[in-house]
């Protein structure tokens, strides 16, 4: 984030799938949810997700905190303590708020690849502007979604390609010929597109 203007956009705005504010700076559960709820993505924004220390979680409003150095280290910590797996890729950083009103320690959270991610065996998910367990049908979607992200590159759809994007002299004069009978070929009339 890195960005004073960002954070205050973010506090301006509503709690969502991708923001959760608190003024607590001790909550380690809390803390564990959320990053592992951003890390989920149930929303599939493939954006991080922030956890804001510093501003009340209703009005957005800056809680006068002082970060320190102590603050900071225990929330990297967080996402290697072995307690939220696979270990989320996070960066934590304070922002000094230019009017004054204190401090916000900043936890952004990148979208796991390999979902689901589980705090203590429990595989947490945001919905809309709150944090809860995920249900059968999520944790289903969230374990379809580790599959397709985990395939071998010859398995992966490629979006956007189109037929000029293949080397189709190359498919057809040697690949086809080899794998399927030319007399099958004829026989069944299925074009290329097929």
């Amino acid at each position: 984030m890195s960005n004073e203007n960002t954070a205050l956009e973010l506090l301006a705005d509503l709690e969502s799938v991708r923001v959760e504010r608190t003024i607590t700076t001790t909550d380690n559960d809390k803390f564990c949810q959320a990053i592992c709820a951003f890390a989920n993505d149930m929303a599939g924004t493939q954006l991080p997700g922030y956890l804001i220390v510093g501003a009340h979680d209703q009005s957005g409003a800056p809680s006068g905190l002082q970060v320190t150095d102590i603050l900071l280290q225990w929330l990297s910590g967080l996402g290697t303590s072995g307690s939220i797996l696979p270990a989320p890729a996070i960066i934590v950083e304070k922002i000094t708020l230019s009017s004054g009103l204190g401090d916000l320690a900043v936890v952004e959270v990148q979208p796991s690849w390999i979902p689901p991610v589980r705090y203590k065996g429990q595989i947490w998910i945001r919905r809309g502007p709150r944090k809860g367990i995920a249900n059968e049908t999520e944790e289903r979607l969230l374990a379809e979604r580790r599959v397709s992200n985990t395939l071998p590159f010859d398995s992966q759809p490629c979006p956007g390609s189109s037929l000029n994007d293949l080397a189709l002299d190359l498919f057809t004069s040697g690949y086809r010929p080899l794998a399927v009978d030319p007399e099958i070929i004829a026989e069944n009339g299925r074009g290329i597109e097929i």
